[in-house]
């Protein structure tokens, strides 16, 4: 399952996600940016579902401290019954600084300590932490002197949630091989994985779950108008999700060989010509990061996926035909 992008109205997926959960799909996902937040929309799958999996795509972490993301997750896994997948994210500095009021400052650093912290407190330990990012109890200037160490006051589901971390930068990947149980890449080419990544992953434990996040898939008869569908998404993200120098997803789509083809979507999507900036965007590239087409072609693609050495295809679906065609290709 994939996620509703900014402005949607998560209820109308509900239905969506109970479709999918019927058709034997491993795992719903949510995310926030700017819009509505993950936790209310999980919360509400998770009482209209049984058996699907709940997953957070992310859990922005400037938006809340490690603590509540640990309770957060603890409930969420105990009322769900164990189904509870917990993504993590930095996001950018326009919605770090911009939205959450809040330094972007050393996100790497302030990524493990954060993972730290939460998997402490949900396995019900004392939390003491003393980093450059964080400091539990707290112990500045303006402190109290009555902070001391507390542990998880309810019994969790398990002691131990399934942590995912959002990464498309090298030291970014790398952290989520060192310190997580999988990894959530958007706009991944199967194709550019290994060349790209492999060195980036070649900690990663056993185990360790590579999750294509959020394919966009558009089956048509018409293979133009299926790439043209996703075309506005993706040249939002490379065009316009955060400012030159400073968009992850402009940098990946160079990383693929799209130098040129990426620098004119974001010059033209920060000059304000939209339009222009999805027509710009390579027929090839929407080939590679989504799945496009007929039935059969879209059928074919799957092989490079599971080739590739993803072990979790995350689809992006819009309507219950897709639904039911991406799980019959999928047997």
């Amino acid at each position: 399952m994939g996620y509703a992008p900014p402005g949607t109205n998560p209820t109308e997926l509900i239905a969506l996600a109970q479709e999918a959960e019927r058709l034997g799909y491993d795992s719903a996902w949510a995310a926030e940016s700017w819009g509505s937040d993950v936790v209310s929309v999980l919360a509400w799958l998770g009482g209209t579902t049984t058996t699907i999996k709940l997953g957070a795509g992310i859990m922005q972490i400037p938006a809340r401290t490690p603590a509540m993301t640990a309770m957060t997750a603890a409930t969420l896994d105990l009322m769900s019954g164990g189904r509870f997948l917990l993504g993590l994210g930095t996001s950018g500095p326009q919605v770090v600084e911009g939205w959450h009021g809040r330094p972007f400052g050393k996100p790497l650093r302030r990524t493990r300590e954060y993972v730290a912290i939460v998997r402490a407190a949900i396995d019900r330990q004392r939390v003491e932490y003393h980093g450059e990012e964080y400091e539990i109890p707290y112990t500045g200037d303006d402190a109290t002197g009555l902070g001391k160490p507390l542990k998880l006051m309810m019994h969790p589901q398990r002691s131990e949630i399934p942590i995912y971390l959002a990464a498309i930068g090298p030291k970014n990947v790398a952290l989520a091989a060192e310190i997580a149980d999988g990894w959530l890449p958007v706009w991944l080419s199967p194709e550019k994985l290994r060349d790209v990544f492999g060195e980036a992953l070649a900690t990663a434990k056993p185990g360790f779950d590579v999750a294509a996040f959020a394919v966009p898939v558009a089956i048509s008869d018409d293979l133009q108008a299926a790439r043209d569908f996703v075309k506005p998404h993706l040249a939002l993200y490379v065009g316009g999700m955060g400012a030159k120098g400073q968009n992850y997803y402009n940098a990946l789509v160079a990383r693929y060989g799209y130098q040129a083809e990426a620098r004119e979507i974001q010059e033209l999507y920060l000059g304000g010509k939209k339009m222009e900036a999805i027509a710009a965007v390579p027929d090839a590239l929407v080939d590679e990061v989504a799945l496009v087409g007929e039935r059969d072609r879209i059928a074919d693609r799957l092989d490079a996926w599971k080739e590739s050495g993803v072990t979790t295809l995350l689809i992006q679906a819009h309507d219950p035909a897709t639904l039911r065609t991406m799980a019959e290709l999928s047997l």
